[in-house]
């Protein structure tokens, strides 16, 4: 008895083993986001989730982005969600995520979008909750 418990136990922490680091299974892109513009213009903030070929974002799990702004940056809003995410599909699977988040400025100088996103990517033998940061910078001409 014991001998198949340590061994269940043995495969069990192997089995873990070889599920793959959550981190490696996608790629954050801040790409296509307003860096430098012209007091009184418009900017947009972008963040997209890609995931590689096996892996997906939960769609079951909360997804939530908060963003604010620093200097004369202003986001025109300061927490998303999934349904605020526009889905980007990639094949036949599961679509992945991407926010396009509008900002204003209130005047010149240097400033910030800063953002923290929480999500769960997933696999068929693993769910796991992702949170990172962002901080894009801006400059107001």
């Amino acid at each position: 008895m014991r001998r198949s418990l340590a061994f269940l136990l043995l495969l069990g922490s192997v089995a873990r083993a070889a599920d793959p680091d959550p981190a490696s299974l996608y790629v954050l892109s801040t790409a296509g986001s307003t860096t430098a513009l012209h007091a009184g213009q418009p900017g947009i903030f972008v963040l997209s989730i890609q995931t590689v070929s096996g892996a997906h974002v939960s769609d079951d799990a909360p997804m939530k982005l908060l963003l604010s702004g620093s200097g004369p940056v202003q986001p025109a809003k300061a927490e998303l969600g999934r349904a605020d995410a526009r889905p980007v599909q990639k094949g036949s699977g599961p679509a992945d995520a991407r926010f396009e988040v509008p900002f204003s400025v209130s005047g010149r100088g240097q400033g910030a979008v800063e953002a923290k996103l929480t999500f769960f990517v997933c696999t068929e033998t693993l769910c796991a909750r992702q949170q990172k940061t962002f901080r894009v910078p801006v400059t107001v001409e």
